[in-house]
Formats: C-alpha cells, structure tokens, sequence
C-alpha cells in the first residue's frame, strides 16, 4: 500500500491494549477504522477519543470465539464503508497456568476460542470480500513472542503458536496464488495491555478457571510479570511498527528484537536434536533467585 489516506481498517480486540494502539496509528495515518471488542463501554470510550482527534470511527461488538459474530462484523463493515483494506486478528486473552495438567478445559476453550479461532473466523469470514475486491489489502494476526519459544504459559503458548504456523501458511498460500491479499504477523513482547486481566471477559458459559498456584516461586513469577507488563512497550508504538510492516508489505513484526535469542535458543535444539529447554528472559532469573 503506497497510501493509507481513506483506506478502511478492521481491528477486533480494539477496546484497549495493542488494538487500540492500533487503531489510534491508523487513525494518525488517516485510515478509517472500525474497532471491534466484548467490552461496550470501554469500545465506546475509545470511539469517542479517537472521533474527538478527528478519526472516522465505527463501532461493532463482537465476540471473536462466535463464527457468526464475526460474520456479522464483516457485513456490518461493508455495509458501512463499501470496502475493507486492512484486517487485523487482534483480539486476545490470557488464562491458566502451570503445570499444564491444573489448567481447566473451561481454560483451553476459552483462550483457543478467542486467539486461535477468532483468527480463523476473521480469515474465513473476510477473506473471501478482500479477495474479490482485487485490491492492496493486508491481514495482520496478533501472536506473541510466546508462540515462538518455549517454557512459558502452556495454554497461551499453543494458542500463539498455532496462529504463527496458521499465518505462515496463510502467507504462503497467499504468494503462490498471487493474490492482491498479503498477511504480517504481529509477535509482541511486553506490552503495556490489560492481558493479566483478562478474566474480567470471560464468558459465563466457560466459569471454570484454572487454580493459582500457591507456592513462593509462582507468587514471585506472576509479581513479575505483573511488572513486565506494567512497565511494556506503549501500545501507540506497536500500532506504528504494525503500520510500516503493512506499509512494507513484511510478514514479522517483532516488537522486542532482543527476546529473538530465545527464539533462537529453541530452534538451536530442534535443529541438534536437543530435548527442549526453557531460556529465560531477561531479569526473570533474578527475580526468581530472591525466593529459591
């Protein structure tokens, strides 16, 4: 896309986080966005501030987890604008724990629900109007630098790394149809987003969540993390390093290029043939060692 001035912009997961970070660099770009979230009030607060800074803004709640919400969403974006540009798979959330055995089947269908197959139903339910307009568009689907490594979150960890395999295959189907569609994939570290509570969004049908472990050791690591995310990267500049990969029609995006080691530190193993090894991340080791 040479030009983003007047092109249209899907986000789900748009009421906070990395997706209003999104939607706010769009806007900044002149892209008219539709912004998409579970969560009413705070999808209508970030529709009134962005409409305050001039943006073009539509609003639709949806439930990424739903086909035919997503399919919904879809149609509601057309019908408003005529046409889409950018599709962003964005919505997410976090649940479970370890060990993996402890986390509930409430836990898997919930965070799969929204990271795996809200990316599925966002593919399948647009893919076929931006094929057929025949137009520049562009896919981005939010995974995480814990798709791509190994020893962290068991349950958001396989619904990251599905939607990395899921995506470079999208990308590769994509190219040798030489179709008008390209695709990025968004694999963020820490970002200053509201995923430690995203239990606020769970669904009453799914009420079963996974035990907190009680030992000093996990108490240590969720302080931690707490403080990881707290201090992260501004979504604002996470939406802006998503513009210019669309811009530059590149697949990865890597908001933290320093955690690429531990990336590397698991394809070091598969490549040897070593059983795999967690590869800390930095500060993590001594955080831990004040309790061990």
């Amino acid at each position: 896309m040479d030009s983003f001035e007047g092109k249209v912009a899907v986000i789900t997961g748009a009421a906070s986080g990395i997706g209003l970070g999104m939607a706010q660099a769009f806007a900044e770009a002149g892209i008219r966005v539709v912004l998409s979230d579970v969560e009413i009030e705070a999808l209508d607060a970030a529709a009134a501030a962005l409409r305050a800074s001039g943006a073009d803004v539509h609003t639709v709640v949806a439930d990424v987890s739903d086909a035919e919400q997503v399919q919904a969403l879809a149609h509601a974006s057309l019908q408003r604008y005529g046409g889409i540009d950018i599709l962003c798979n964005n919505a997410g959330v976090g649940a479970g724990t370890m060990p993996s055995w402890h986390s509930t089947l409430d836990d898997w269908q919930w965070v799969l629900g929204v990271n795996l197959m809200g990316v599925v139903h966002g593919i399948r339910s647009f893919m076929p109007f931006l094929l057929k307009q025949r137009t520049p568009a562009h896919i981005v689907n939010t995974a995480s630098m814990a798709g791509l490594s190994a020893g962290g979150n068991p349950v958001y960890g396989a619904s990251k790394a599905a939607v990395v395999s899921l995506s470079e295959s999208l990308y590769i189907e994509l190219q040798r149809n030489r179709s008008n569609v390209s695709v990025s994939l968004l694999c963020p570290g820490f970002v200053a987003t509201r995923i430690l509570s995203a239990e606020r969004n769970r669904p009453s049908s799914l009420p079963e969540a996974s035990p907190e472990p009680a030992s000093p050791l996990a108490a240590a690591m969720r302080q931690w993390f707490n403080e990881q995310v707290e201090q992260g990267l501004n979504p604002l500049d996470v939406g802006r390093q998503v513009l210019a990969a669309i811009r530059e029609q590149r697949f990865y995006v890597f908001t933290h290029p320093e955690w690429l080691s531990h990336v590397e530190h698991r394809l070091h193993n598969l490549l040897q043939g070593r059983n795999p090894s967690a590869s800390p991340l930095p500060g993590m080791e001594e955080a831990l060692r004040r309790v061990l």
